[in-house]
């Protein structure tokens, strides 16, 4: 499997990430995070216009540029290094369900306004107890005549409460694990729909519960076949989000090493403490390795490899305890300051934290690998 990126993909990488930093100061990260959408329309769509990054894992044949996943990463790993206010990974997993459990019809439907950056999307999946697997749906779905509808409630939601189109899992009545399970289409704004931003530690990435009373929904692809789509779709948001997680992780040791160099005691540089010298290494070791499984795992997907739940799993593990530590150690690294809001570390620090535990933390998904190797 080759999973070095190509010359293309690295001029790719470079104008992006010009083009973000440009967009997204950290000046402007503090300002989105404070409103309650935590985005703004007309950037939003103003980027996809000049950009096209909602386009880029969407197939040709759906208005979409026709590029891979590992393309995607390294879109989602640019926006985690500037902690870009947008429901891009929350769009981005949206359609990946479709292109996973829809029929062509639905897909011809559905996909170019994403694709276009016309319409935002979300996945709801997770419930109250926070499940990230097939088990853990208890959200119902009951067919009347030719359409369903759906009780009960998803929680954590990304961009919940303002995507326009929501893709939901949810169960027949009745049904345990992963039998009858199927995915379902409802409107932003149907009725019976209530939404509800979440109070959280990250400011920077908006969660909604969403309570679903009687609300009408159509179904996506086969019903009660969900199972074996749900299943790809989260492996495929394990790896995506690894990749935005080693972008913030990058940034922070950059940012760190750079205040270190910069910043004079006892009159020398506090780079040259043996101390810091240790936690400089460490955090290059931990974002290296964190760095090697988010891309194998994304090269793994575009050629659909048969280790790819072990691989997915093993990348967000990996990214979470990496961003993480890396992040701790870059507090201290900025000494008193760093502890501060006027310091733009806390950022990348809440980032980390929540980035963690979203689709499973780390001793969930190590858990996971383990099975899979079992097997």
């Amino acid at each position: 499997m080759r999973f070095s990126f190509t010359p293309e993909q690295e001029e790719f990488r470079t104008s992006l990430r010009r083009a973000l930093e440009a967009r997204s100061p950290t000046k402007e990260v503090r300002r989105l995070m404070a409103t309650d959408q935590g985005f703004e329309r007309d950037g939003w769509q103003k980027l996809n216009q000049e950009l096209g990054l909602t386009a880029i894992h969407i197939p040709e044949a759906y208005g979409g540029a026709g590029f891979g996943q590992a393309d995607l990463a390294i879109v989602l790993e640019e926006m985690g290094r500037g902690l870009l206010c947008a429901p891009f990974l929350s769009t981005a997993l949206a359609a990946n369900a479709i292109l996973n459990a829809a029929t062509e019809e639905q897909k011809q439907a559905l996909l170019p306004a994403i694709a276009a950056g016309e319409k935002t999307a979300t996945l709801a999946f997770s419930e109250d107890d926070g499940g990230n697997d097939a088990e853990g749906v208890a959200m119902t779905a009951t067919q009347s005549g030719a359409a369903w509808r759906l009780e009960g409630s998803k929680s954590f939601v990304l961009d919940g409460h303002t995507a326009d189109l929501i893709v939901v899992v949810a169960r027949r009545p009745g049904s345990q694990g992963e039998d009858g399970l199927s995915f379902f289409i409802v409107d932003g704004n149907s009725p019976g729909l209530e939404r509800k931003r979440l109070k959280t530690m990250d400011e920077t990435r908006k969660l909604a519960r969403l309570t679903f009373n009687s609300v009408e929904a159509k179904i996506l692809g086969e019903a009660g076949a969900g199972a074996a789509p749900f299943a790809k779709t989260m492996q495929q948001a394990a790896v995506l989000l690894a990749n935005e997680m080693v972008g913030g992780a990058e940034r922070l040791r950059e940012d760190a090493l750079a205040y270190t160099k910069m910043r004079m005691q006892f009159g020398r540089s506090i780079a040259s403490f043996q101390t810091t010298k240790n936690k400089a290494a460490d955090m290059l070791v931990d974002v290296e390795l964190a760095k090697s499984a988010a891309y194998y795992a994304a090269a793994a997907l575009d050629e659909g490899d048969d280790e790819l739940p072990a691989l997915a799993s093993l990348a967000k593990a990996c990214a979470a305890e990496a961003y993480l530590q890396t992040a701790i150690h870059a507090v201290q690294m900025h000494g008193g300051i760093g502890f501060t809001w006027d310091n733009d570390t806390h950022l990348w620090f809440k980032r980390a934290k929540s980035s963690e535990i979203l689709f499973g933390d780390a001793n969930q998904h190590r858990e996971l690998m383990m099975q899979h190797w079992k097997h």
